[in-house]
């Protein structure tokens, strides 16, 4: 498995975005702001992993990659709801 330069610059960016995305979850001055940091984590962490099934050449990967997905965004929702609180 040899990636090529374009492999490595997008998974060097993704890298780069995640580490922005844990800086804002760690000094996020508000709750929504940590809500959107883990929701823009989620969406690179499950981009990756379709990523990482496409240079390794495995189907499975793009499955766990769907599932991944779909448990994020539950429980970014569940996350902003209960931030929300019980407004009428």
């Amino acid at each position: 498995m040899s990636l090529n330069f374009l492999e490595i610059v997008a998974f060097g960016l993704m890298g780069a975005g995640l580490l922005l995305g844990l800086i804002r979850l760690l000094i996020g001055p508000k709750a929504p702001d940590r809500v959107v940091a883990v929701d823009t984590l989620s969406v690179i962490t499950t981009a990756g992993i379709a990523g990482l099934g496409a240079v390794l050449g495995n189907v499975l990967y793009l499955d766990i990659a769907l599932i991944y997905g779909v448990l994020a965004f539950v429980s970014v929702v569940a996350l902003a709801r209960s931030i929300e609180g019980n407004r009428s």
